[in-house]
């Protein structure tokens, strides 16, 4: 029996990543290379004021930041404490009840339990089906579709052509304006948190299409997963509406000047991590072929990659065993079960190459490179 009387909320358990320290954690896609260098000089500079005031109240100088960055008006940017706290508050803003969200899936873990969290219930399109035709998105008028691009767990990248194809069908479909959502259609959320590694982003289109928004984070390229920020472009009537569902003070003063910095990247840090993530994402590809293991094209800072033994679980409570973290998946389109490696600086591939090559030769009947 739960105390509260949402009884929707039986079916969420609290999370839990399945993760324990290990020496090499590549699980969780992080920058490897570390926290932006003048993001961490900042730190070091902090004095008392930084901590004993209240933060703007909206983050209007990180907004100004991603304005100036991506090309967008300061109103059409919104903050939170995470893209995921962003993405909460375009939930809630979007609520109806008994709407749905729906995402072609498999894609991040955490879309479905914050679809009901929001009083909304997460309807999964398996991802061929969505990609094949997106009007399967769009079945029984959702109040939100998700899409992440490129996709986690997978690292697809959508077509630029197939969101905008999504966009027009939500137009053209979208039911008159009601009363539990304004303008009718979907919101149409694209969360860009690896966008960094994949060349190309939509967050200077958001603005001008009534209601679509684009998440960015700051725990990917920007290497300050520890802060919890994250930001958002959309039109100014959809930024005011997830604003009034955030709430005010929701990202800390040191976080946002130090999100400033990394957006900014006056240095060229970000631009070199990521460029050096991409050639070592194309290395490792390499030795994951020579070792006879399956992979999904990756346009992230991550691979997915087949399992030794055909276990996932198995799998990566070996490799942990061996001192390297990685992620487990079950049920991958095309790989069945799966493994997920974050790619970082080469020293760390090599002790993952070397776990799994022990994993390999421990495994009758497969044999390593």
């Amino acid at each position: 029996m739960t105390p509260f009387p949402r009884q929707d909320y039986a079916s969420l358990d609290r999370y839990d990543p399945g993760r324990s320290p290990v020496p090499v954690d590549l699980s969780d896609n992080t920058n490897l290379w570390g926290p932006h260098p003048a993001a961490l000089d900042r730190i070091r500079a902090a004095t008392p004021d930084d901590l004993r005031s209240y933060p703007e109240v909206y983050a209007d100088t990180l907004r100004a930041a991603v304005s100036e960055r991506f090309d967008v008006d300061p109103g059409c940017v919104t903050t939170g404490a995470g893209s995921d706290d962003v993405l909460d508050s375009a939930f809630r803003a979007a609520y109806g009840s008994g709407q749905t969200v729906a995402f072609p899936a498999p894609t991040f873990s955490m879309v479905g339990d914050l679809a009901r969290m929001n009083g909304m219930e997460p309807r999964p399109v398996p991802w061929q089906e969505a990609l094949g035709d997106a009007r399967a998105l769009l079945a029984g008028d959702p109040a939100v579709v998700y899409l992440c691009r490129p996709n986690n767990p997978t690292g697809a990248q959508m077509l630029e052509e197939w969101v905008e194809r999504l966009l027009v069908l939500a137009g053209e479909e979208g039911k008159p304006q009601d009363s539990t959502r304004p303008g009718g259609g979907p919101l149409v959320i694209v969360d860009e948190a690896y966008a960094d590694f994949a060349g190309e982003t939509l967050i200077d289109r958001a603005p001008h299409f009534p209601k679509l928004v684009v998440t960015r984070t700051c725990s990917k390229a920007y290497g300050l997963a520890g802060l919890r920020c994250g930001f958002a472009t959309a039109s100014p009537a959809t930024v005011l509406e997830i604003d009034k569902s955030r709430g005010p003070y929701k990202v800390a003063r040191l976080a946002a000047e130090l999100a400033v910095i990394a957006i900014r990247d006056e240095d060229g840090w970000v631009a070199r991590t990521s460029g050096e993530c991409l050639e070592n994402r194309a290395r490792l590809r390499t030795e994951l072929e020579a070792r006879g293991l399956a992979q999904l094209p990756s346009s992230a800072n991550f691979i997915l990659f087949s399992t030794p033994s055909g276990i996932a679980s198995a799998d990566a409570s070996a490799l942990r065993e061996s001192g390297v973290q990685v992620r487990p998946f079950t049920q991958v389109p095309h790989l069945g079960e799966a493994l997920r490696v974050t790619v970082g600086p080469w020293p760390l591939m090599e002790r993952f190459l070397e776990a799994l090559d022990r994993r390999l030769t421990a495994l009758p009947g497969v044999a390593s490179s």
